[in-house]
């Protein structure tokens, strides 16, 4: 059985692919992969493997960025830390997933699981990838149109159009307006991604969520990378992540 593991935490990964080799100890393990950006390369360059196991959350992005780039032509079984509601989305959509901390005898049900209806998981996969990333995400947040951030004394109101781009710098994530200025927000990028406009705001990195009037141009870098020029100019180079850049033109209009 050749298996990929998709996990940005080398003592988990080393864990369960020891666990993996002592249930099924013919296992082939062709990879372990961290990021979103190597998962996407490998898949694209690489034979399907049997099975792939893989966590939610990457270093770079979810596991579902995978799947919108690469076309899924064997089954998955996740890890996964989710809650109970999270997890009965797994049950209802016929995917396996295994909670963390991933104990032994979790591992070996799954790899039953999927001996016993992987022609299913063959047949449907991708319509079951679909209906999971659709119950995950469970009802929408109201969208975002104004901030509130402290100035001096005083509390200011911006607004959404107002601001340029968010930046994350050593745990601390500012708000960028169009003017310059810059207000702590106590958020993180990753709950700000999910309050803003996708149409207006794009994540094009772990450290940048810009507004798509910030950008002025985009240039090709190494190894599948874009860089941007944004309006103000950012204190550091702003890229795209290559695992990022399809999606980002699209989302630009490109």
């Amino acid at each position: 059985m050749k298996t990929l593991l998709i996990e940005d935490e080398q003592f988990a990964a080393d864990i369960l692919a020891d666990m993996i080799r002592a249930v099924r100890p013919d296992t082939d393990l062709l990879a372990t992969l961290g990021s979103v950006e190597e998962a996407v390369e490998w898949l694209s360059t690489h034979q399907a493997p049997d099975l792939i196991f893989c966590d939610i959350h990457l270093s770079d992005g979810s596991s579902f960025d995978i799947f919108s780039q690469v076309e899924m032509k064997c089954p998955i079984i996740f890890t996964t830390a989710y809650n109970q509601y999270a997890i009965e989305a797994f049950k209802v959509n016929s995917v396996d997933y295994l909670l963390k901390p991933v104990r032994r005898e979790d591992v070996a049900h799954a790899l039953r699981k999927y001996e016993e209806s992987k022609q299913h998981y063959l047949a449907d996969g991708l319509g079951k990838l679909q209906g999971l990333l659709r119950s995950l995400q469970g009802p929408q947040p109201q969208l975002r149109s104004r901030f509130l951030v402290k100035n001096g004394q005083s509390i200011k109101v911006v607004q959404l159009h107002d601001i340029a781009y968010f930046q994350a710098e050593d745990a601390v994530v500012f708000l960028v307006t169009n003017e310059k200025k810059r207000f702590i927000l106590n958020f993180t990028l990753d709950q700000l991604e999910e309050q803003l406009d996708k149409q207006l705001f794009f994540r094009v990195n772990r450290q940048f969520l810009v507004h798509i009037n910030a950008v002025s141009e985009v240039k090709p870098y190494l190894k599948g990378r874009l860089y941007l020029l944004v309006n103000p100019a950012a204190h550091e180079d702003v890229f795209v992540s290559s695992s990022r850049a399809a999606a980002f033109k699209q989302w630009l209009g490109a």
